[in-house]
Parts: structure tokens; C-alpha cells; sequence
């Protein structure tokens, strides 16, 4: 089967570098499936649990936004954070969860930052997906 390589990097470290076969991820206009020989693109990411498929198996990647580019058969995502399935500490994904949750529910302070809480909230819901995947 035909491959690309996939390069994932934060500000702190490459997370991954392989050749795969398939990449999809939560894009701005929604979500986009590539597979090797895509055509160029560049979008921003949304917190998304990218799916990878290599040697035939499937995993996620748990990114939490930035970008994605596509050229010359190299998949790059140049994410904010991103960590694979092994490196997430599940009970803190859950506490941090927890955390977003009620701070969304408590409507009457004013000093929540609703839209920091709900990208929390994406961001712990997204960890926990990857991390019990």
C-alpha cells in the first residue's frame, strides 16, 4: 500500500514521524481524510482526535489546535499540544473535564470565561477519547 509521512510537532518536541497511510483530522471547514499523493492544503485544526492509519491499524493522536499542511506526499501538523494514546494521564483528563463542566453549568458568575471553558472541555473530552482508545 501507497504511503505519506506524517510529521507532528508542538513548540516542545516532534511527537510523531512515520510514514502512514492515512491521516483525518478536525480541520476549520470540517473534517478532511488524507491519503498519500493528497493535493496541497493548508487549513487551521480544531481540537481534534486525529486518526492515523498505519501498517493497516488505526490510533489516535490527540491535537489541540494549530495547523495542518499537506505538500509533496509529508503530512505536517504544527500543533499547540498533541500527545498519543499512552502519554495521556486519564484521571487528569477527567479531573479537567469535571473542572470545564462546572464552570460551564455556573451561569451566574460572571467572571467565567464561558468560551475558555468550553475549549477546555473539548480539549479534556478529546484527551479522554485518545486516551482509552
Amino acid at each position: 500500500m501507497s504511503t505519506m509521512q506524517l510529521d507532528i510537532v508542538t513548540p516542545e518536541r516532534k511527537v510523531y514521524s512515520e510514514q502512514v497511510e492515512m491521516v483525518i483530522a478536525r480541520a476549520e471547514e470540517g473534517d478532511i481524510g488524507i491519503l498519500p499523493h493528497h493535493a496541497p492544503y493548508v487549513s487551521p485544526l480544531k481540537v481534534t482526535a486525529a486518526k492515523v492509519k498505519k501498517d493497516g491499524e488505526e490510533f489516535f493522536v490527540a491535537i489541540s489546535g494549530g495547523f495542518i499542511e499537506v505538500r509533496e506526499n509529508t503530512v505536517t501538523i504544527l500543533a499547540e499540544t498533541a500527545e498519543m494514546p499512552g502519554e495521556i494521564d486519564i484521571e487528569r483528563a477527567e479531573s479537567a473535564k469535571r473542572r470545564a463542566e462546572e464552570r460551564l453549568a455556573d451561569h451566574k458568575q460572571e467572571h467565567v470565561d464561558f468560551k475558555r471553558a468550553e475549549i477546555a472541555l473539548q480539549k479534556a473530552i478529546t484527551r479522554l477519547r485518545v486516551g482509552k482508545s
